[in-house]
């Protein structure tokens, strides 16, 4: 008997983590994206223990945290600067998960997925426009394919997903809007922050080979656009303390990505169907306010690949993912809230809070982490 095959519907971080991982456990891939190349967007992430973890079973994950930036000091500070929580976690951390978070860039975690398939497994300007759940008939803009096992890795607008649960609701518009973009470090030193101001949130995260992730959010209606996206991002943050005006001013215009935040509100009454399984934004979408969207995509991805070949594997991966998937889209959310708090008195009560929890130590902060970066991956093998 031969492997078998299997097709994953997009090529973000879930589904090539979705392809690695099968590919360790013997199966033949083929990842449909339908964008014309790979070539990711810019923008950083951050990698838990957790997805650490998940991509250790893949066997990236030792190169993974060698590429990216390993930041032990983190902390909050206000609009003015003033700091809310300022924690050094690496002793804690690395004592509570042997492991620290680090933020990479994206397009670096595609190549390296990309290191463990052939070079022929990425099918690119190949849309999907029909899934059959039962036989497993995947219907593309370049002809069928045959497939024991259909991975929905079609993001947040999944047109899979929108098929098989036609009458599930969308994912709801979180209130927020997101500007994201890279620059090369302007000769200083930096550290992981994030400053809230009312309604308003800028955050910094140095990356290796002196780079800077910057990412943006503001409360908005949703589908504004702006001429000058860098001019838009001027005017809201301006008046914030020093670098953020700085590092706006060095962005490229022309690279400022800028997204609305969509969260997945109603969940899924299953993550598969079928032959289909869901992962990633297609299954739960979430804010990105805990840094755990791809995270939570690489861990479904293990776990399916681990399950996919047993009979009752599809209904034990929903078993397994639904619940926590769940849990980590609601405290997304909550935290979404948080931050997007815009009165007066609301931001005031918020920002005492946050500088009390500060008071009790970066060993307190790190317990807080534990019901998401104390997950660990089941075992990867072949067959």
């Amino acid at each position: 008997m031969g492997a078998k095959r299997a097709v994953v519907v997009g090529g973000g971080i879930g589904g090539l983590t979705a392809a690695a991982a099968l590919r360790v456990r013997g199966w033949d891939v083929t990842v449909c994206e339908r964008a014309a190349s790979l070539d990711p967007v810019g923008s950083g992430l951050s990698l838990g223990p957790n997805a650490l973890r998940a991509l250790d079973a893949v066997g990236v994950g030792r190169a993974a945290r060698e590429l990216a930036a390993i930041d032990g000091v983190s902390g909050i500070r206000r609009s003015d600067g003033r700091w809310l929580v300022r924690a050094d976690v690496t002793a804690p951390m690395m004592e509570r998960y042997d492991d620290l978070a680090v933020i990479a860039l994206r397009a670096e975690l595609v190549d390296l997925l990309l290191s463990r398939l052939p070079e022929d497994t990425v099918r690119t300007s190949t849309t999907v426009t029909a899934v059959d759940p039962e036989t497993g008939a995947v219907t593309t803009s370049a002809g069928e394919l045959a497939a024991d096992l259909v991975v929905a890795a079609d993001g947040v607008r999944s047109i899979i997903r929108k098929t098989l649960f036609p009458g599930h609701p969308e994912a709801r518009y979180s209130g927020s809007t997101t500007w994201r973009f890279v620059i090369q470090e302007p000769g200083r030193g930096f550290r992981t922050t994030e400053s809230w101001g009312r309604g308003d949130v800028f955050g910094i995260m140095p990356l290796s080979g002196k780079r800077i992730y910057c990412y943006a959010s503001a409360v908005a209606p949703a589908g504004q656009t702006f001429e000058d996206e860098r001019a838009e991002l001027l005017r809201r943050f301006s008046g914030w303390h020093s670098p953020i005006p700085e590092l706006i001013g060095a962005a490229d215009p022309e690279k400022i990505l800028h997204n609305d935040v969509y969260w997945s509100a109603d969940p899924l009454p299953a993550y598969h169907v079928g032959r289909v399984a869901f992962l990633g934004d297609a299954a739960h979408a979430m804010s990105p306010n805990l840094g755990q969207g791809a995270c939570q995509a690489i861990e479904d991805a293990v776990v399916l690949a681990s399950l996919a070949d047993r009979t009752d594997g599809l209904a034990r991966y929903t078993a397994a993912r639904l619940p926590r998937t769940r849990m980590v889209v609601q405290n997304s959310h909550r935290a979404s809230r948080l931050v997007g708090l815009r009165s007066p008195l609301a931001t005031a009560l918020r920002d005492t809070l946050m500088w009390g929890v500060g008071r009790f130590g970066s060993a307190a902060v790190v317990r807080q982490t534990a019901p998401i970066f104390e997950w660990s991956p089941p075992r990867l093998s072949a067959g």
